[in-house]
């Protein structure tokens, strides 16, 4: 499903006819989100930065790999990564901060959520669509057991 062509544009470490080592990595943390759960870009791009410096989300430190100089993409390197290359992994688990559904996507990340039981919040009645948000306090998954948030 995931696009194999397009340019990488701000991505880094990108290779031409194969997926960047970049993506993958981030396509592998998405693959690792349980169902009912989800990080925003900025915690995968933090959870990238800590790989291999013992500082990962599940530290409960502060910006995993913050100094260390491994940052090698934030949240718009991620986004781009899921935008490209997302439709083979469960793209509706890696989302905005401010809980809000993709644009375009909402119907389809929607049916995941009620699926997986992601907690939601309903949309008030002046919402456009009456869309819900996700509730980023209760959804929102540090990297820890599946069942807990921490």
């Amino acid at each position: 499903m995931g696009r194999m062509s397009g340019t990488a544009g701000d991505i880094p470490e990108y290779g031409t006819g194969e997926i960047p080592e970049y993506a993958e990595r981030v396509l592998g943390v998405a693959e690792l989100i349980p169902p009912g759960r989800v990080m925003t870009y900025g915690d995968v791009a933090e959870w990238l930065a800590g790989e291999g410096s013992g500082e990962g989300p599940r530290s409960g430190g502060g910006p995993a790999g913050a100094g260390d100089g491994r940052r090698v993409g934030g949240p718009r390197q991620v986004g781009r990564v899921m935008a490209l290359y997302g439709g083979a992994v469960p793209w509706w688990r890696v989302v905005r901060a401010d809980g809000q559904l993709l644009p375009g996507s909402e119907l389809r990340a929607l049916a995941h959520y009620r699926e997986e039981g992601t907690p939601l919040r309903e949309a008030s009645r002046s919402a456009e669509g009456h869309v819900p948000r996700l509730d980023m306090r209760r959804a929102r998954w540090d990297g820890g057991d599946p069942g807990t948030n921490g």
